[in-house]
């Protein structure tokens, strides 16, 4: 008897130390999902009557920008940037719009399938170029943002199309309770079902390494090109998957690509993504989405000039930039 209490003791040291670790590496994230909550809490006090109905157009308002986060941030961990991801949105959603029009519930499967292979050749497409021009990531990709808003307004010159009456229910109302979306749901099953595999596997190990250190992961036999296409390439999939959100949203496909590459940098740079490469998590850009969305609603709320959330959000960003160069240097410092 007494003999097994120094072992239990031990194993809760052992968790104790070990959740210490865990809060450490992920403070930041967790920090965020602690101002969302505030935030939140404030936003129900400004509009008492605020509920699950508003949750719910909250949630459809932020997946989009969602998706567009998470292809950036696959890209920006393997040490990358992806300029033309909002023009990809706009490109899928109107070869899905405009290739279901007029198909039954049945035929638009094989549509979206067709649309999620597309995203992954336009992400590889793009991943090619930027390995073999040698040209910087920025511009090779700034310059096929053009491509693909060219090739979206061939595909519809006007927004168009139609999506399947199944795949708009899918993020349409609440799942088991009023404040569960939907929406929430097929977002965070969408970015699961690719990320958990991903970061899990020794092709999202090795993205990591090589937005860390490029040398040091080719040193140790990182296949780096072949790992920077697959990460575009995978942040081409996302982006398609924002491209079927924005027409199962909408019920139609829009050629323009609005502003989703701008707030999806946005995102990751709130949610605690370095820009530099080699470190970041899908949690901290969903909570970072949630949270730029509620101060424009707030803003709203305050009857505060509609442009203001626009100078608050730069403002915000800035901030958070300065911060975490500040603590980069902190960690440099020997």
């Amino acid at each position: 008897m007494t003999a097994a209490a120094p072992a239990a003791g031990d194993v809760r040291t052992v968790r104790s130390a070990g959740m210490t670790r865990w809060l450490r590496r992920n403070s930041w994230v967790v920090s965020l999902y602690v101002a969302l909550a505030a935030l939140f809490a404030f936003t129900v006090a400004l509009k008492p009557g605020y509920g699950p109905t508003d949750f719910e157009f909250l949630t459809l308002a932020v997946i989009t920008i969602v998706l567009a986060a998470a292809a950036q941030t696959v890209v920006v961990i393997s040490g990358g940037i992806d300029l033309s991801v909002g023009p990809v949105m706009a490109f899928t959603s109107v070869c899905a719009a405009a290739l279901m029009a007029g198909t039954d519930d049945l035929g638009a499967v094989p549509v979206v399938a067709a649309v999620l292979a597309l995203g992954l050749g336009v992400g590889a497409l793009n991943g090619l170029l930027v390995h073999w021009s040698g040209v910087p990531d920025i511009v090779v990709t700034l310059a096929m943002s053009f491509v693909w808003a060219g090739a979206a307004l061939l595909v519809l010159d006007s927004p168009g199309g139609a999506s399947a009456p199944w795949l708009m229910s899918l993020i349409d109302g609440s799942l088991l309770i009023d404040w569960v979306p939907r929406a929430l749901v097929v977002m965070l099953l969408a970015i699961g079902l690719v990320w958990i595999p991903l970061r899990r596997s020794r092709l999202g190990l090795s993205m990591f390494a090589v937005g860390s250190d490029q040398l040091a992961a080719l040193r140790s036999g990182v296949d780096v090109a072949r790992t920077k296409v697959a990460a575009y390439t995978i942040g081409g999939l996302l982006a398609a998957m924002g491209g079927v959100a924005l027409t199962m949203k909408t019920g139609i496909g829009n050629p323009l690509p609005g502003p989703y590459t701008l707030d999806g940098i946005a995102a990751l740079v709130l949610g605690g993504v370095s820009l530099a490469g080699g470190r970041g998590t899908m949690a901290g850009p969903i909570a970072a989405a949630f949270i730029l969305a509620l101060i424009r609603i707030d803003l709203v709320f305050l009857k505060v000039n509609p442009d203001v959330s626009t100078v608050v959000q730069g403002v915000i960003l800035v901030a958070v930039v300065m911060v975490g160069a500040l603590v980069e240097l902190r960690r440099k410092r020997p």
